[in-house]
């Protein structure tokens, strides 16, 4: 590596990192899940509770303005943090499957008998499901593109699958499962080019590289906190100003209207008009604490970081007997996935919790991705800024001894 990040001073900054696990130490590699929080992150969450709690957008006193001020802070920070062109872009909800579900809500309306949404064969089902729920209420149709034997998505098939009747694509940046981090800047120029809209599923990519909306050219982009060191229950999704403008509300409430009668309800400005309720103001405001860890690290020089340690997984796991890894496309993101002979892979990751591991084992929320691998569920490991060589070395080596028991 070109430059090693203090990994042992970043270590310090997870408590949760000295844990131990059967009497072993906890090596932490399901961080795609869900990533573990720094100290300052906690903190943000316990001041802000202590000091500054009130609801946001509709008090004159110091605590909801301060409280205010505080989450409009953490939204001109995402704004940078993408690269969005303005605050308005930027909506907040609890998720990135809650991001999607509004946009798939609100662009809906508009959809009717025949429409057609391209999807990926390897999208997790929150970029499934809300489709078909979709697909329910209005009879439109989904496509897929399909992939070849690396994990990598088939561009010219993609392109075929356009018609007269598409409307959306709804695409991953990174799988969840492969690790593929897909080409979606020149995806989303091919259906501009038809004139179909993109929504981008971002929530494995935002963690792990640089992001910027206005360069990919995305219309929508769905992320969410508890991948990026941040808090649960926080989410983001961006949309070009144009198209939020004339979209209807997915939620009605409070805090999304400028007038309600029985007659008529006139709703507020972006972002507001997609915020309905009491937000999850005092996540939103760890969550900018989250971001701000970051970039004190750099994002380029985590990736670079986690790159290394999946080149290293995937180069020590593949001496083991019987070893499948399923994603081997050239650029992807750390993750690896694999399978040993015939163990089944709950064998595979209780075992490995045995031995202080934590690993995802299941389809990982991608069950038409398993079914086009040809099985029903993988191992995943997933690395993060605090993991290490050394874990890594033991991370193999037990899989090894795991392989060995059958």
């Amino acid at each position: 590596m070109s430059k090693i990040l203090d990994i042992e001073k970043i270590r310090e900054d997870f408590p949760i990192l000295k844990r131990t696990i059967e009497g072993k130490p906890l090596i932490y590699l399901d961080s795609a899940a869900t990533s573990q929080t720094p100290r300052c992150v906690v903190e943000a969450i316990e001041k802000m509770y202590f000091e500054t709690k009130a609801n946001v957008h509709r008090g004159v006193h110091t605590l909801s303005q301060e409280a205010t001020d505080k989450v409009e802070a953490a939204r001109e920070h995402v704004r940078r943090y993408i690269n969005a062109s303005s605050i308005e872009e930027v909506i907040f909800t609890r998720g990135t499957t809650e991001a999607i579900n509004l946009a798939a809500s609100s662009l809906g309306d508009s959809f009717c008998n025949g429409d057609e949404i391209i999807l990926s064969v390897m999208e997790h089902h929150a970029n499934i499901i809300p489709w078909q729920l979709l697909q329910r209420r209005r009879r439109i149709n989904l496509k897929v593109i399909p992939m070849n034997d690396r994990g990598e998505l088939l561009l010219d098939e993609y392109e075929k699958l356009f018609s007269d009747n598409t409307r959306m694509v709804a695409i991953a940046h990174v799988s969840n499962v492969l690790g593929t981090v897909n080409p979606v800047k020149e995806m989303v120029a091919i259906a501009h080019k038809h004139g179909v809209p993109v929504l981008v599923d971002g929530a494995q990519a935002a963690p792990h590289m640089k992001i910027d909306v206005r360069d990919i050219d995305a219309d929508f982009y769905a992320f969410s906190s508890h991948k990026m060191y941040g808090p649960t229950g926080v989410g983001v999704l961006y949309g070009k100003k144009k198209l939020l403008e004339v979209l209807p509300p997915y939620q009605g409430g409070g805090e999304m209207i400028k007038h309600v009668s029985f007659e008529k309800t006139t709703f507020a400005d972006l972002p507001f008009k997609f915020e309905a309720g009491t937000p999850d103001y005092v996540d939103i405001a760890a969550f900018d604490t989250a971001l701000s860890y970051i970039e004190s690290i750099d994002i380029r020089e985590i990736e670079a970081h986690e790159q290394y340690l999946c080149d290293m997984a995937t180069r020590l796991l593949n001496e083991i007997p019987g070893m499948r890894i399923f994603g081997n496309a050239p650029h992807k993101s750390g993750v690896v996935s694999f399978l040993v002979g015939d163990i089944h892979h709950y064998d595979m990751g209780l075992l490995l919790d045995k031995l202080g591991i934590a690993v995802r084992t299941g389809h990982h929320c991608a069950q038409p991705l398993m079914t086009a691998c040809g099985v029903e569920g993988m191992v995943r490991a997933s690395f993060a800024l605090y993991n290490t060589e050394e874990e890594v070395q033991h991370f193999v080596e037990a899989v090894a001894r795991v392989a060995k028991m059958f």
